[in-house]
């Protein structure tokens, strides 16, 4: 095999991509990341030895390690010279940190050996090439150890993401930086099963707290999200579409759009910015643009003006639209436009995208109407009183958390089939782009509340928590699993990682995931969480419905 992966829920065979991965990154791309991930390994031993001997770290490197875990998160990045780039950039960070500790030695540090990880360098891209095929996931030949080390760099990954775009709006927590370095090093560590099992619950544990930094991070900065009605149809001036993730990206393009008449439009997970009161004040923010993000061939190619994905997910273009495309943060693909950092202070320089755009014609309409979402904490619990009501009444029998992602695979029709059969008093708590199975549907509501309530992207995973958490307050329950929620999840990247980790890091039970278990859980694993929180593989919708209205 050329290489080996098997973060995604697509892999090959659900077993591991090992000459080209479905995600459509090449063997290079996908042995490189592992090479990123091995020199922020070594990164993490680092900082971690050298807070031992009493040193302060500068938090740069602690940005890097969370950037270059974000870099490697499915479909966020396909170019070999920018990966390559992030590469030289951790070993040069990593120098810096040796000199601090040993005088220059590259081998150790103040009498410490350090795991090769963190003393490997490179001085050519060669070089770097030639590393890559040697440190990727099975180097680790103990299926059970390498099922939870993965695990613990999946959770990682999606924690990063978080805690990145937290950091992007100002919002840093150093108790979260300093779990994920010692997370990654305890990858690096001969430790036991029991010790491995211990830090995926602390990567849970810190997946919520980097969750809820970043919900108060995005509500700070831009109101709580509030019910909204999004607009589906299309203007008539040009317009420029907006993908991924990162809210700040979207704030600077909006900023830098007024009064051009060039229109922007939100696209897949970008979708719930139209629910944030700051974003509303915008004229220029039209509505969305097309589904979740596996169908961007047919829409980007019909959008006809520029496209930005701001993070992941990207997939492999077809079509003509790679002249238009543009990327940035920890995105990137080859032949797209790279658009660059922000300045201290400043915004990203869009006016590239402002320019081609008005040379573009407007988007052609694919759709009409509208769909609803904001159903955030906040608005949520101002109705609180209203949801009691009505599950005390009968009205509502059952909450479904149907959050997650989307997908090409077929399976995930199973979906869209228990959101039909749900019979009309239960109703689907969602986050993330799996809402797009389901989300425009016509599934009406219960004494006026809607059956399908959208709390945002998947990062807004942590409101359907604190939902949960606070309905079990109200309710006067001892344990959240007493509740009448049932937890179905479609999961496909390291963000879900990092979500699940967070459920079972709160005590969350009985969580059906799907369309299969990870690929990356050996059967002793996978059997440890059967065991200790009856995880569960998806069935069929109507096997599946019936158990869930029966709370099992």
């Amino acid at each position: 095999m050329s290489m080996f992966c098997y973060q995604c829920q697509e892999t090959a065979g659900n077993q591991g991509c090992k000459v080209k991965g479905v995600c459509g990154k090449s063997d290079n791309v996908a042995n490189l990341q592992d090479l990123l991930i091995y020199v922020v390994k070594g990164l993490a031993v680092l900082v971690e030895i050298s807070r031992e001997k009493g040193l302060t770290v500068n938090q740069s490197v602690e940005r890097f390690i969370t950037t270059g875990l974000f870099t490697t998160i499915t479909n966020a990045n396909f170019d070999e010279t920018a990966i390559i780039d992030r590469i030289k950039e951790g070993l040069k960070l990593r120098a810096s940190l040796v000199t601090r500790l040993s005088g220059g030695c590259c081998s150790c540090a103040c009498d410490v050996i350090l795991p090769e990880c963190a003393s490997w360098t490179a001085d050519t891209d060669e070089k770097i090439r030639a590393k890559s095929v040697s440190v990727g996931v099975l180097t680790t030949g103990d299926e059970d150890i390498r099922s939870l080390r993965e695990l613990i760099i999946y959770g990682l990954k999606g924690v990063a993401a978080y805690a990145h775009h937290a950091a992007d709006l100002g919002y840093e927590d150093t108790a979260v930086y300093q779990q994920i370095i010692s997370a990654l090093t305890a990858t690096v560590k001969d430790l036991s099963v029991d010790e491995l099992v211990s830090m995926v619950m602390q990567t849970g544990a810190n997946a919520v707290t980097t969750l809820a930094l970043l919900d108060k991070a995005n509500t700070s900065s831009y109101g709580n999200p509030e019910v909204t009605e999004v607009n589906l149809g299309v203007g008539k001036n040009p317009g420029i579409l907006i993908s991924g993730h990162d809210l700040r990206d979207l704030e600077d393009l909006l900023e830098q759009t007024k009064g051009t008449g060039v229109d922007v439009y939100t696209h897949s997970e970008m979708l719930p910015a139209n629910y944030y009161p700051k974003f509303k004040k915008y004229g220029n923010l039209v509505g969305n643009y097309g589904g979740s993000w596996w169908h961007q061939n047919e829409d980007f190619e019909s959008f006809n003006g520029p496209i930005l994905m701001t993070t992941n997910c990207i997939i492999p273009v077809k079509g003509t639209y790679l002249n238009r495309m543009f990327t940035t943060g920890t995105a990137g693909y080859p032949g797209a436009t790279y658009v660059g950092d922000r300045s201290q202070g400043g915004r990203k320089d869009f006016s590239r995208l402002i320019m081609l755009a008005k040379s573009c014609l407007p988007p052609k309409e694919i759709e009409t109407g509208k769909i609803v979402g904001g159903f955030a904490h906040n608005q949520v619990m101002a109705v609180a009183d209203k949801v009691v009501a009505a599950v005390k009444s009968g009205a509502i029998k059952r909450f479904v958390v149907m959050a997650g992602c989307d997908g090409r695979n077929k399976d995930r029709q199973y979906f869209t089939d228990v959101a039909n059969s749900l019979p009309k008093d239960a109703v689907i708590l969602t986050a993330g782009c799996a809402k797009y199975r389901y989300n425009k549907l016509k599934l009406g509501d219960i004494d006026g509340i809607p059956r399908v309530l959208d709390a945002g992207q998947c990062n807004d995973s942590y409101s359907l928590a604190v939902i949960a958490l606070k309905l079990k307050d109200a309710f006067g329950l001892d344990d959240i699993n007493k509740l009448p929620i049932s937890y179905d999840i479609a999961w496909y990247e390291q963000k879900a990682v990092a979500v699940l980790l967070a459920l079972l890091s709160l005590g969350v039970k009985n969580i059906r995931l799907g369309p299969t278990l990870p690929a990356f859980l050996s059967p002793n694993v996978a059997k440890v969480l059967v065991e200790k929180f009856n995880i569960k593989p998806i069935s069929t919708a109507s096997v599946d419905v019936s158990a869930m209205m029966a709370g099992v």
